[in-house]
């Protein structure tokens, strides 16, 4: 048995998919851009329904689909714009779907959900005019009460 090194490894992961490679970012890693790679992991009780589930996926538009890395897994790609890793998941469990439940693909899940709602979130709110933020602060300011307001009428003021 030949022992792992950090090319194998490599050479693992991007293996070649239909005579091209195809770079496949950590599941579980920040991943820039609306396009996520996720992995989908199964109950190691219920492996049949790995297969149950590509085909269940491979209907929706703009999922990609790929054997996972790990046992009982599966490799999805999809725009967080259309799909999302809780929609999914949850979509999955009412069609009888059975995950892993472990503790780290409890909270693995819990992340990306975090995550992927927050961008999205973050891609709904429109972007903030700089330039004019100062007068928001002004109006603000003029109509919060404080000590810098001299309240004497005009014509009872002195110049002096």
């Amino acid at each position: 048995m030949s022992r792992m090194t950090p090319e194998k490894a490599r050479e693992l992961r991007d293996e070649l998919r239909h005579g091209k490679s195809r770079q496949r970012p950590a599941a579980f890693v920040p991943q820039p851009g609306t396009r996520k790679h996720r992995e989908l992991r199964f109950d190691p009780r219920h492996p049949e329904q790995v297969e149950e589930t590509r085909r269940l996926l491979s209907g929706l538009e703009g999922m990609e689909i790929d054997s996972g890395l790990a046992p009982c897994s599966l490799s999805i790609w999809y725009d967080i714009s259309d799909y999302s890793l809780q929609g999914l998941e949850a979509a999955l469990q009412r069609q009888g779907v059975h995950l892993d439940n472990s503790l780290y693909s409890k909270l693995m899940r819990a992340l990306v959900y975090f995550c992927e709602e927050t961008q999205m979130r973050n891609m709904r709110v429109p972007e903030r005019l700089i330039k004019k933020s100062h007068l928001v602060y002004s109006k603000a300011w003029e109509h919060h009460p404080h000590g810098d307001r001299d309240d004497t009428p005009a014509e009872l003021r002195q110049d002096r």
